[in-house]
C-alpha cells in the first residue's frame, strides 16, 4: 500500500450517485476525493444538466469537470426496466446511495428506501431536497436560490438601501452537499461500530440522512433567530460589514484594488488606529468596545478609507501585516492562479482538459480540502466524459453482456415505461 492510498481514508467504500446539478454531486465529489469509488449515473444523451452550465465552448463545462472529479460516469435509462434492474444490481454492490431528486421521485421509479433496503440491508442513503422528506412543504420543488431565501440568508446579503442579492456561487447547494457527505461518513462510522461490537445492524431509518437545502443554509445563520426571540432584534443587510462588529470592511486603495481589513478585536483595534495615523480614535473612550465602534462605524470607515486611498493595496497590506492587523487582498481568479500560498499547498492543480471539441492544456482546477499532511491530495482525474465508464462498471462489476448494457443504457431495445 502506497502513502498515497494511506492518505485516502475512504478507500474501499463504493458510492452510487443518482444526482444532478450541484448538491448531491458535491457530496459525491467529497467522498471521491478521499478515496471512495463513486459511480455517477447519468441519463442517456444529455447526462447531468451541469455539463451545459457555464458552457463557454464545446460540450462539457469546466463546472462539470470540477464538481465531478474522481468519479466514474455510467449511462443508464432509469425509465426502462433494464436500467432499473441495473441500478438495483449496483445497489447490491454499494455502501452508499446519494440522490437529490424531488421527494417521491425514487419511489416513482421503484427505487424507494424500502426497496433498496431489501436489496442491501446495510446501504447508507443520503437524500437531498429543497425542503426535506417530511413536513408540509416536502413535495414542493425548489432550487438553492429558493432555499437561501427561505432560510433567512438572502435577507442579509447586499446593501441596506437595495434589494437582497445572491452570492456569486451556488452556496446553498454546496453547503447541503457538505452536510450530506458528513452524514454519510457518520452513518458509515455507526455501521462499522455496530459490526465491531457484533450488535444488530443499523435500522433503515437510522441509515437515511435527510438534508434539506433550506436547513443547511439555516444552520449557517448563527444567532439570527435567538437574537430576535430573546431581544427583538431583526438583523438587516450591512453591505461589506459584519453586523455588530467594527471596524471590518473592504477599502479601495490608490491603485484601484480593494483590500479587506478585520480590525475588530479590541487590542487589534488600537494597533490599527496607530497604523492609519489616528491614535486619537484608538484612545477615544467611546470606541473601546465592539458595540461602541459599531455605533460609530461610518466615522471609522471614513478614517480608514482616507488612509487606504493614499497608498496602493500592496503598501497598505504590508503596513497592516507588520502591525499584526488581519488584512488581505480581494483576489480574482488570475490572482489565485499566481499566488505562492495556493501553489505551496497544491490548491491549484493543472490538467489538460477536453471541452468535447478541443483539448485545453495546463488548466488549473481546485485542489482537495481538507489537507491531510502538508498539501492537497492529488486530484486523480477530472469529471469524466458522459458514459466513459459504462462498459467498465456494467460489464466488470455486474457481468452484463454487450446486449444487456445497450438495453440498460437506452441504446436499444428496452421500451421506456
Amino acid at each position: 500500500m502506497t502513502d498515497d492510498i494511506l492518505t485516502r481514508p475512504l478507500e474501499g467504500i463504493r458510492v452510487l450517485e443518482l444526482g444532478n446539478y450541484i448538491a448531491a454531486p458535491t457530496a459525491g465529489r467529497l467522498l471521491a476525493d478521499f478515496g471512495a469509488e463513486v459511480i455517477k449515473i447519468e441519463r442517456p444523451g444529455t447526462g447531468d444538466e451541469l455539463r451545459n452550465w457555464r458552457l463557454y465552448r464545446g460540450t462539457t463545462s469546466m463546472l462539470f469537470r470540477t464538481l465531478n472529479r474522481n468519479k466514474k460516469s455510467v449511462v443508464l435509462d432509469l425509465r426502462s426496466a433494464a436500467g432499473e434492474n441495473a441500478v438495483k444490481a449496483l445497489v447490491a454492490q454499494c455502501d452508499v446511495l446519494l440522490e437529490n431528486f424531488r421527494p417521491g421521485t425514487l419511489e416513482k421509479w421503484g427505487l424507494g428506501p424500502e426497496v433498496l433496503n431489501k436489496i442491501n440491508p446495510e446501504l447508507v442513503i443520503s437524500r437531498i431536497s429543497a425542503f426535506g422528506q417530511t413536513g408540509p412543504l416536502a413535495s414542493r420543488a425548489g432550487f438553492a436560490a429558493v432555499a437561501e431565501a427561505y432560510s433567512g440568508f438572502r435577507h442579509l446579503v447586499g446593501d441596506p438601501d437595495r434589494p437582497p442579492v445572491r452570492v456569486g456561487v451556488s452556496i446553498g447547494d454546496s453547503i447541503a452537499g457538505l452536510y450530506a457527505a458528513f452524514g454519510v461518513v457518520m452513518s458509515l462510522y455507526q455501521r462499522e461500530a455496530r459490526r465491531s461490537t457484533q450488535e444488530r445492524g443499523v435500522p433503515l431509518r437510522e441509515r437515511i440522512t435527510d438534508v434539506a437545502l433550506y436547513e443547511a443554509m439555516f444552520s449557517m445563520m448563527e444567532s439570527l433567530v435567538p437574537d430576535h426571540q430573546a431581544y427583538g432584534v431583526t438583523r438587516e443587510r450591512v453591505g461589506g460589514r459584519l453586523e455588530g462588529v467594527a471596524p471590518s470592511n473592504a477599502y479601495l486603495c490608490a491603485d484601484g484594488a480593494s483590500i479587506v481589513v478585520a480590525g475588530n478585536g479590541d487590542s487589534i483595534y488600537h494597533r490599527y488606529m496607530e497604523i492609519i495615523g489616528r491614535p486619537d480614535l484608538g484612545a477615544d473612550p467611546g470606541l473601546q468596545t465592539n458595540a461602541d465602534r459599531w455605533a460609530r462605524r461610518e466615522e471609522l470607515d471614513a478614517a480608514i478609507g482616507a488612509w487606504a486611498t493614499g497608498r496602493t493595496a500592496a503598501e497598505a497590506l504590508t503596513a497592516l501585516d507588520a502591525a499584526g492587523v488581519p488584512a488581505g487582498p480581494i483576489y480574482t481568479a488570475a490572482d489565485i492562479g499566481a499566488d505562492p500560498q495556493y501553489t505551496a499547498r497544491h490548491m491549484v492543480q493543472h490538467f489538460d482538459v477536453s471541452t468535447g471539441e478541443e483539448i485545453l492544456t495546463h488548466v488549473g482546477f481546485p485542489g482537495i480540502v481538507p489537507v491531510i499532511g502538508e498539501h492537497s491530495l492529488p486530484v486523480r482525474h477530472l469529471g469524466p466524459d458522459l458514459g466513459e465508464h459504462t462498459d467498465e462498471v456494467l460489464a466488470g462489476l455486474l457481468g452484463l453482456s454487450r446486449h444487456q448494457i445497450d438495453q440498460a443504457a437506452g441504446s436499444q431495445g428496452d421500451t421506456p415505461r
